[in-house]
């Protein structure tokens, strides 16, 4: 066994070594789907039985089959496995009695090649076959069972006393397929032979566990058709200079008189200006640049909350409080000619019932302004052209 084992692992590292180069030349000329394919196996088989000493029931075992991919992930072989096998039994004296006879088993597999099944190659230089199929088992030279059958208590006319034997065999397995060139392919194959029989019409064989390696000759592809390409006629090519105009947009200061409108936003039963410190910093920044300048602050309170008398106190204390913060950051004082509150009786966001909690600071002055410049300016590009 362990030959046998240290054999497969050469041959295998051998085979994917020669296998990119080889597979990958000849997948130029020719369909890798579909084709048959002849596979002659050898290896070792063993019974399964719980009850007996399984290394003593190891036999030598071969295969040959004839298949067909019909798909990069489907195909069917026709299998013939044999020919030499061991079977136990325990006699009278609680003793194990081990007997050789020979077998044959013919069955109709499917293949799954998992490799390409999901997925779009068609070609794989290594491919994973999944084996399922049923078929007949028949045994005979049963010449050692015989002769011990009168010592042994459970081998009844219908088990192995009869020296011809019929069964329904059904196999499950897997396949490791190796590419070595175009038409020859290393493989390595596990299965599990089940025996089907019913009591007084078929015998009730053991099952088997084989593993086998061999070669699988595929043959039968079709050669890819050569595609006539007429020769293009020669291409005339000149380089063209393109000229694109854009606006240049910049924006510089300049200072004008101008209508003031700053807007400060406060929360829901709020009047204090922490929340709004950067709204009100923003302002007096703008406030401190004013020249000239004259505004007025209204605060406002929102109708959809409260009642009118505490919101018309809301409103004032937001008002008196926004010209506070504004001159305690910097704002000129001279330039707030009055402060205002409306409660809610005015609502400046009709559609907007939260933006009505505000102060606005409205009026006039002179102050810097951005003011849009737009100059026209082109660039230039090449470009090659196909004329001909």
């Amino acid at each position: 066994m362990k030959n046998l084992k240290s054999i497969s692992v050469a041959l295998l590292l051998a085979a994917s070594v020669a296998t990119p180069a080889m597979a990958q030349s000849a997948e130029k000329d020719y369909e890798p789907i579909p084709y048959t394919f002849v596979s002659v196996q050898g290896g070792v088989q063993n019974v399964i039985d719980k009850n007996y000493n399984n290394w003593k029931t190891f036999t030598p075992t071969a295969a040959i089959s004839l298949g067909h991919f019909f798909s990069p992930g489907v195909g069917a072989r026709l299998n013939v496995n044999g020919i030499w096998n061991k079977g136990c039994a325990t006699t009278y004296t609680n003793e194990t009695a081990y007997y050789k006879y020979n077998y044959v088993t013919t069955d109709v597999d499917a293949l799954l090649n998992l490799s390409t099944l999901f997925s779009k190659k068609q070609y794989c230089p290594v491919n994973f076959y999944l084996i399922g199929g049923f078929g007949w088992y028949r045994a005979w030279d049963n010449k050692e069972a015989l002769a011990l059958s009168p010592s042994v208590p459970d081998m009844v006319p219908t088990y192995v006393e009869k020296d011809k034997r019929d069964a329904v065999n059904c196999r499950m397995g897997a396949q490791l397929d190796v590419n070595l060139c175009k038409n020859v392919a290393f493989n390595i194959e596990a299965t599990y032979n089940r025996k089907l029989a019913q009591e007084k019409t078929f015998a009730r064989d053991n099952d088997h566990f084989l593993v086998m390696a061999g070669l699988n000759f595929k043959f039968g592809y079709k050669k890819k058709p050569i595609i006539m390409v007429d020769e293009p006629e020669p291409e005339v090519w000149e380089t063209r200079i393109d000229t694109t105009w854009y606006d240049d947009i910049s924006y510089k200061d300049v200072v004008k008189p101008g209508d003031i409108d700053k807007r400060i936003f406060f929360n829901l039963k709020e009047s204090d200006v922490e929340s709004t410190d950067a709204q009100i910093a923003a302002v007096a920044e703008f406030l401190k640049g004013v020249q000239n300048g004259e505004v007025t602050i209204t605060a406002y309170a929102d109708a959809g909350t409260g009642n009118p008398k505490l919101n018309m106190e809301y409103s004032k204390q937001r008002a008196e409080k926004t010209k506070a913060a504004l001159i305690e950051k910097g704002v000129d004082p001279s330039i707030i000619k009055s402060v205002e509150w409306k409660g809610d009786t005015v609502q400046p966001y009709p559609n907007d019932n939260d933006k009505n909690r505000v102060s606005i600071i409205t009026g006039k002055g002179v102050y810097k302004q951005q003011e849009k410049v737009v100059n026209k300016k082109f660039k230039t590009s090449e470009r090659r052209v196909r004329v001909q």
